[in-house]
């Protein structure tokens, strides 16, 4: 028989939407056509794995180049468009406009003011550890200084991609307006990461945008990097690596602790003297594994020899 559309079943379908739009199970999401080309969420989640790599790279990196301590975080990792990435940052500003070799396209790099001049200060022989509010723009000079720690970015960001692409970034233009960096178009959306630097009492963001044009062609990549991340080691690499640590040695110590004695009274002693630990019989010992504390335990007599039986174990 075939259905019909009756005046009573278009009312039920629209009171069926209305209880969807005041919280029932099934989701709306909104379309944006101006923006096809917005990459997957399991994507992101993998480009954001990407960067905690190089998050963890320049750490080491920025503190050997700038010889300093210095504190780097992930902040975010998410799709935007590109005039709304501009809108977030501040200006004048530090940017580097990218090259994304061999893919067409640009990136953007930005590095807050608020970071520029103490790295600044430090690589002309201060300690950067004051903070600095200086409002303007970078000259010629300090972006000459500032190439050095560009490079060294830029180097790292290439090592943590590699994986997935062998991008070659390169700076082929800078800008210290970012409404003045039109490498793409207002509407395109982008994969923006933000990054916290703290150097000293100064603390800024480092901001970069890529095309998620690009990340979307590189999908089948990132799923086959992912899929290689998470595979379980089989028998043969699992024998493999018992059989390289099966050599190890582990020292392991049982402690008495709480008796405390001075350098003075320690070089005074003489063979015969007897020292008290003021602790009673049934104190816990703590064994030791390389020296970190690992187990608690009850000291106790084995015919001659004095052993240690386990209460429990303490992992952290």
């Amino acid at each position: 028989m075939a259905s019909q559309l009756t005046e009573q079943r278009m009312d039920a379908g629209f009171d069926a939407q209305d209880l969807r739009d005041e919280g029932g199970s099934s989701a709306v999401y909104a379309f944006d056509f101006q923006r096809p080309d917005r990459i997957a969420k399991s994507q992101l989640r993998s480009i954001h794995v990407l960067h905690e790599n190089f998050v963890r790279s320049i750490v080491s990196s920025l503190s050997a180049y700038l010889r300093t301590y210095v504190v780097v975080n992930l902040i975010s990792v998410e799709q935007v468009s590109y005039a709304e990435f501009l809108d977030r940052l501040p200006s004048p500003s530090c940017m580097a406009c990218l090259d994304l070799k061999p893919f067409e396209g640009s990136a953007v790099l930005e590095i807050n003011p608020s970071l520029v001049f103490p790295i600044l200060e430090i690589l002309l022989g201060g300690s950067g550890k004051i903070a600095l509010n200086i409002q303007r723009e970078v000259t010629e000079i300090e972006h000459e200084l500032m190439e050095g720690l560009l490079r060294i970015l830029l180097q790292d960001l290439r090592e943590a991609w590699r994986p997935v692409a062998h991008l070659e970034f390169a700076v082929h233009s800078r800008d210290p307006e970012p409404q003045f960096v039109r490498v793409m178009a207002p509407t395109e959306a982008v994969v923006a990461v933000s990054i916290e630097m703290k150097l000293g009492e100064s603390s800024g963001l480092i901001n970069m945008a890529m095309p998620s044009l690009m990340m979307k062609m590189m999908r089948q990549k990132f799923d086959q990097q992912w899929s290689v991340r998470r595979t379980e080691p089989n028998a043969e690499e699992q024998q493999k690596a018992f059989s390289l640590i099966q050599e190890s040695s582990v020292e392991i110590d049982a402690r008495l602790d709480g008796a405390a004695i001075r350098t003075a009274e320690l070089l005074r002693l003489k063979p015969g003297d007897v020292l008290m630990f003021d602790l009673p019989v049934q104190s816990p010992a703590h064994v030791l594994l390389n020296g970190r504390r690992q187990f608690h335990g009850q000291v106790v007599s084995t015919g001659r020899k004095r052993g240690i039986v386990l209460d429990n174990v303490d992992w952290s």
